[in-house]
């Protein structure tokens, strides 16, 4: 069989801009066209046979993993064993670009990528399966707002309903917004008139459906969470992490996490530059005075498959943004150091 994978308000940009001081970003791409120069970048991404899928991940430099599963894609006929992260039957092969074509190898199986084909051969005597490349799409994207609903950002013409806290560059400037709170400044759009991360809403809600599409950089020599990491805040306060985990197990940390709570019961984050989407049901928590009595609820649906069902919200993710309060309360697309951008964004308050 193949190998197994080895693999307050303002705390959260005062440690991003440590850690980005810390160490050089690596390359980012933003822009689909741009990345297309990199050969690697049109050999990434999913295949699929009957009852077989891969994931090829951009390692950088024409390096490459690729993991196997059997049954399908995530969340496209494989899901993960009830109550493990791994399923025993899904293992991954590794290699590089040679020439035109990719060749790969596992502890059993080897593979070739060539073309849009992934060519995968086995130990025994002719075991040959032959996957094509494929593009998925979530059955919600370009999803239009119902009637009555808030759209906070349709394009740049929305900016407006976002703000932008000022990234402290100096120890006196860090001081100043620790005592009087946070600077605003113009939200950043990108220049296919998407929103940039680094955005807090400026309306309010409580309890309502949410519905918002994200575009992962592609960041191939970047690992784990420098890798495209952004997330979005609901209540400002319970974070569903935004992060290029393509191919990973979908740990607690990873895309469609409630970060460093739960893992998503599915990892379906697509490959980077791909437009996702996050369809997201939430209920506030309810207070009387200032004690809680009930927890806020999540349902989210990642690329149209449900990843939390009815998830109880015991705690906010802590020290990044306010504590737990009561409604009303933002949204915020947070800014990690990465430039994850964001469209079509909109609430339905529920009555």
């Amino acid at each position: 069989m193949f190998r197994k994978l080895s693999l307050s308000l303002f705390p959260l940009v005062l440690s991003a801009a440590a850690c980005l001081a810390a160490k050089p970003q690596p390359p980012e791409i933003t822009d689909p066209e741009e990345a297309k120069a990199d050969p690697d970048f049109a050999i990434q991404g999913e295949y699929v046979a009957d009852k077989i899928g891969a994931q090829v991940i951009a390692r950088g430099g024409g390096k490459f993993d690729a993991v196997v599963y059997q049954g399908g894609l995530p969340g496209a006929g494989w899901t993960p064993t009830k109550g493990k992260v791994i399923q025993k039957n899904n293992w991954t092969v590794a290699g590089e670009r040679q020439g035109g074509a990719v060749k790969l190898a596992g502890d059993e199986y080897s593979g070739t990528i060539e073309g849009q084909k992934f060519a995968l051969v086995g130990p025994k005597a002719g075991e040959r399966i032959e996957l094509v490349r494929t593009v998925r799409q979530s059955p919600s994207l370009g999803a239009k707002p119902p009637a009555g609903a808030v759209v906070l950002y349709g394009g740049p013409a929305d900016a407006d309903k976002w703000q932008r806290p000022k990234m402290p560059r100096t120890r006196a400037e860090r001081d100043q917004i620790a005592k009087d709170g946070p600077v605003w400044e113009p939200v950043q759009v990108g220049k296919d008139g998407a929103l940039e991360a680094g955005a807090v809403s400026k309306q309010k809600f409580g309890d309502y459906r949410a519905h918002l599409e994200f575009r992962l950089s592609y960041m191939p020599t970047a690992r784990g969470q420098a890798r495209s990491n952004s997330g979005v805040y609901f209540h400002n306060c319970y974070e569903i992490q935004v992060l290029d985990s393509f191919g990973l197990r979908g740990d607690k940390g990873e895309c469609g996490g409630f970060y460093n709570n739960k893992a998503p019961d599915v990892n379906l984050c697509f490959p980077p530059l791909q437009w996702q989407t996050y369809d997201v049901d939430f209920t506030a928590p309810r207070y009387e005075g200032d004690k809680k009595v009930a927890d806020g609820r999540m349902t989210v649906k990642h690329n149209g498959v449900v990843i939390h069902d009815n998830l109880a919200l015991p705690k906010s993710t802590q020290g990044f943004r306010q504590p737990e309060g009561p409604a009303p309360r933002p949204i915020y697309l947070q800014a990690h150091g990465c430039h994850v951008h964001y469209q079509n964004i909109w609430v339905e308050e529920k009555k």
